[in-house]
């Protein structure tokens, strides 16, 4: 049985396929620039060029190709977006509009002159994925299933705050408990079950429909991207071995911890945006989730996007030897905190931690494809159980 996973962040977008005949440390991977640093790239050799852009294609990932478009206004060049991959910037299309992005539709974007460069917004490209492995002796012909994680604030009506909007959803997925499937799992959906208001989710099903490589009929699973860090940095033996723990990931763009009780149930998280955080901040908020006092206006009233508290019991972080364990491109942010962090590395890799967590989640959200995937999650033959398994 092979997997393919796909995390995709701000910086890289991290791969890998699993196969059941191997050693999770043996399976291939990739950790290549994430979609929105390669739209960043080409609109920055565009602005060089002094040529017209047209963005695209379909909702996509934001922040770095967002500041490329406005730095390429600000030089004196037209951007061009049809009303699906302009929402990449803001689903409100009037502040898109408001940026100096001309909106035109599929049809107009047809007859733009052909100087203007063409660029296609989507963050799941299974061709591009499939072209880099062929040349290794790698098919992905033999697929079981694909599963792909994104960050997704949704789309929040326009008299609700983007980030409340987002927090609100967090709660909601977290209360829905599942019997012997892991919490975090939650998170997960097949494609033809995700949610309306999660566009970018919804794109990314999108972009795997029309990609001509993509196998008809074969299972995609989509995720959110910090608890696919968090539920994938479990696996590491030293988090796994805690009754209870903490574990942040520290991304570039968002920092999200859980609280983690028994058999692994939520007992706290809050979310925030890691460039406004410093580490005596981080290290704050940290010890307030763990002792229970974190307030939900302590961290939006900072414009981070909220905090919630579902268990009274305290968890003392100076207790035992791995109270807090850290994931995350940005978790040296974490050096040398008084915390004490516990850095973790799933199967010898933290960069791949958010794709072991996808696995997770894929196994409980398709059935058929658990057996395999919690033995080799277990490290062990045979129907083996992982430490977090709440089944």
């Amino acid at each position: 049985m092979q997997i393919l996973t796909v995390d995709v962040g701000t910086g890289t977008q991290d791969i890998y396929l699993y196969d059941s005949r191997l050693d999770l440390e043996n399976g291939f991977k990739l950790v290549v620039p994430s979609p929105t640093m390669i739209i960043h790239r080409q609109i920055q050799r565009a602005t060089r060029a002094g040529v017209a852009i047209l963005l695209n294609g379909v909702l996509m990932g934001g922040g770095p190709s967002q500041w490329a478009a406005e730095a390429h206004i600000k030089a004196g060049l037209e951007v061009y977006a049809t009303p699906q991959a302009a929402r990449s910037f803001d689903d409100d299309l009037d502040k898109v509009q408001a940026m100096g992005i001309r909106l035109v539709s599929e049809d107009e974007a047809k007859r733009l002159p052909e100087a203007v460069q063409r660029l296609k917004l989507y963050d799941f490209n299974f061709s591009a994925i499939r072209q880099s492995l062929e040349p290794y002796g790698v098919s992905l012909d033999g697929l079981s299933a694909v599963a792909v994680a994104v960050f997704d604030h949704g789309d929040a009506p326009a008299h609700i705050s983007d980030r409340q909007f987002r927090f609100d959803y967090l709660d909601e997925r977290i209360r829905l408990m599942r019997p012997g499937l892991h919490p975090l799992s939650a998170f997960a959906y097949p494609a033809e079950s995700i949610p309306a208001i999660m566009t970018r989710l919804q794109a990314v099903a999108l972009s795997a429909r029309s990609d001509p490589a993509y196998p008809d009929g074969l299972p995609l699973v989509v995720m959110d991207t910090a608890p696919a860090a968090v539920l994938g940095a479990g696996f590491d033996p030293r988090v796994a071995a805690q009754e209870r723990v903490m574990v942040a990931n520290v991304g570039n763009f968002h920092t999200l911890a859980f609280r983690l009780g028994l058999q692994r149930r939520i007992e706290g998280v809050f979310e925030h945006h890691t460039g406004l955080l410093e580490r005596g901040e981080l290290e704050g908020l940290l010890r307030r989730l763990a002792d229970g006092s974190l307030r939900h206006e302590d961290v939006f009233g900072h414009h981070g996007h909220g905090a919630l508290i579902y268990a009274s019991t305290p968890l003392n972080l100076d207790e035992g030897e791995y109270g807090l364990a850290v994931t995350g491109p940005r978790r040296s942010l974490m050096k040398g905190s008084s915390l004490r962090p516990y850095f973790a590395v799933p199967f010898g890799d933290m960069m791949i931690a958010g794709c072991f967590g996808l696995l997770a989640a894929a196994a409980d959200v398709l059935p058929e494809l658990r057996g395999p995937v919690r033995a080799s999650l277990s490290g062990v033959d045979g129907a083996g159980v992982s430490p977090w398994d709440v089944a």
